[in-house]
């Protein structure tokens, strides 16, 4: 990295309230992205420009031809290089801003390098497709007592909040337990709107700088609201909870591996089984009705499994959760097939 330019930032200099000391704090700061998909890109791209000296974007998926009407660093040309979201994002940032550090990791976020991944950070920013991610982001915010941004967006609406452990609510104030599998929707099953996406990413890629600058209120311990439909913006307190499983018991489950999913190559078989430790029973008859709802045509299901091909690949799914999924012996990207269809 070079001595910065300060010309670069020269129409958020001028902003009062964040300034030349807050531009340079800005620059000083390390922000580690977890996803980036829809509102990872936005969210990238937002800190990339605005100087934030060091950002770490962590992904384990690839870019496909759906991805493009929402994820705004890819284009067609990354789909033909075959590259991964992470490196793709680099890539693309580097050439945007070449006075910041970007470093783009292609790896599964789990309870084994979720720690490592977060080391150094002063912000963490939530760019993933699950809520077990966000789940695991939560645990180990709360536990080094790094600042982080949730964020999601589905259909036409969205939601962010800032959390401060130990000063505000976290995640599971908000939401005790992981939604049972299949009753969440998904960007495949509900659609997104890429607007919605770019508001409700760049509110919190706003609430990144205000944080890291030292400017402005930020949405702390509230949960903001968004809907594209009727133009709505809803601010809700989300009130600190004793019995918080995470902020308040410090029992951190997630980071911890007690639940959550996990993965197994099944040796011979080109699949993957994906088991769900924890959940309720999973609605077979009522996922398939949604996944026929969104598209997809190949799908049988009865009372001991469903069966669909998902993503060009054979899935099948049982009722406690488990899915083998059929076609990869990769991992990760087993992992983002139920993610994208199942939910969690």
């Amino acid at each position: 990295m070079t001595t910065p330019d300060l010309s670069r930032y020269a129409r958020q200099i001028i902003f009062p309230d964040l300034g030349e000391a807050g531009q340079r704090r800005l620059l000083d700061a390390t922000v580690a992205l977890i996803g980036c998909g829809a509102t990872g890109t936005v969210i990238a791209n937002h800190l990339a420009r605005s100087g934030v000296g060091h950002l770490r974007i962590v992904d384990r998926d690839f870019i496909e031809l759906n991805n493009l009407q929402r994820q705004l660093l890819f284009d067609e040309q990354d789909i033909a290089d075959g590259l991964p979201k992470a490196e793709a994002a680099r890539r693309k940032l580097s050439r945007i801003n070449s006075q910041i550090a970007v470093e783009g990791i292609v790896a599964d976020v789990t309870a084994d390098n979720i720690l490592e991944l977060l080391a150094g950070a002063d912000l963490a920013m939530d760019g993933a497709d699950n809520f077990e991610t966000r789940f695991l982001l939560n645990d180990a915010c709360v536990q080094l007592g790094l600042p982080w941004v949730y964020t999601g967006v589905i259909a036409s609406y969205g939601m962010t909040m800032t959390i401060r452990p130990g000063e505000t609510a976290c995640l599971r104030c908000l939401l005790d337990q992981l939604p049972a599998p299949g009753t969440a929707p998904t960007c495949d099953t509900a659609g997104v709107l890429a607007p919605a996406v770019a508001v409700v990413a760049s509110i919190a890629a706003g609430e990144a700088l205000k944080l890291l600058a030292g400017f402005g209120e930020l949405n702390a311990g509230s949960l903001l609201n968004f809907d594209l439909l009727d133009n709505s913006l809803e601010r809700f307190e989300v009130l600190r909870r004793p019995d918080c499983p995470a902020c308040g018991q410090h029992d951190f489950e997630f980071l911890h591996a007690e639940t959550g999913t996990r993965t197994a190559t099944l040796c011979g078989r080109n699949a993957v089984q994906i088991s769900v430790a924890g959940r309720p029973a999973l609605d077979l008859a009522s996922l398939a009705q949604r996944l026929r709802a969104a598209g997809e045509r190949d799908v049988t299901v009865n009372p001991y499994l469903l069966r669909a091909t998902l993503g060009g690949l054979d899935v099948t799914l049982f009722p406690d959760g488990r899915a083998i999924i059929k076609g990869t012996e990769d991992e990760s990207i087993a992992r983002t097939i139920y993610a994208r269809y199942v939910g969690v």
